[in-house]
Order: structure tokens, then C-alpha cells, then sequence
């Protein structure tokens, strides 16, 4: 069985990780969940989440969330 996480349980997990971040609004939410993503996804789980903004636009991401995996992207 593959240990590969599917591109629905990366946007649930983005999506938590966003909520998380949510209550401190606007900028601080994009940039916690960004660096949150950056230091603790593993780089396959990164690049993952990036496919997914590249095939679908980032579908099922919260707003803040599709912003931080851009700025993950850059």
C-alpha cells in the first residue's frame, strides 16, 4: 500500500492548517500557513499541493490557503 497522501487529504490538511492561521486574518494567516507548510510537509507533500494548484487552480482550498501554496510555489 502506498504511503502517498492523495490530493483530497492535501487540501483537507491545508484546509485545517488554514483554519488554524484563520483567526490572525488577513497576511498573517497566508504567511503562518505558508511557513507551517514549508517547515513540516515533506518536500513530496509540497510539490503535491503545488501540482494540484497548477492542474485545478487549487480547487477546495480555502482562499488563504490557495495564496500560501502560491507563495510556496514562487
Amino acid at each position: 500500500m502506498s504511503h502517498e497522501k492523495t490530493p483530497d487529504k492535501l487540501i483537507h490538511m491545508a484546509n485545517q492548517i488554514g483554519k488554524f492561521f484563520a483567526s490572525q486574518g488577513g497576511d498573517e494567516a497566508i504567511a503562518g500557513t505558508e511557513t507551517h507548510i514549508r517547515k513540516f510537509w515533506d518536500p513530496r507533500m509540497r510539490a503535491a499541493i503545488i501540482a494540484h494548484l497548477d492542474a485545478t487552480g487549487g480547487t477546495g482550498l480555502d482562499p488563504h490557503v490557495r495564496e500560501a501554496v502560491q507563495r510556496i510555489k514562487c
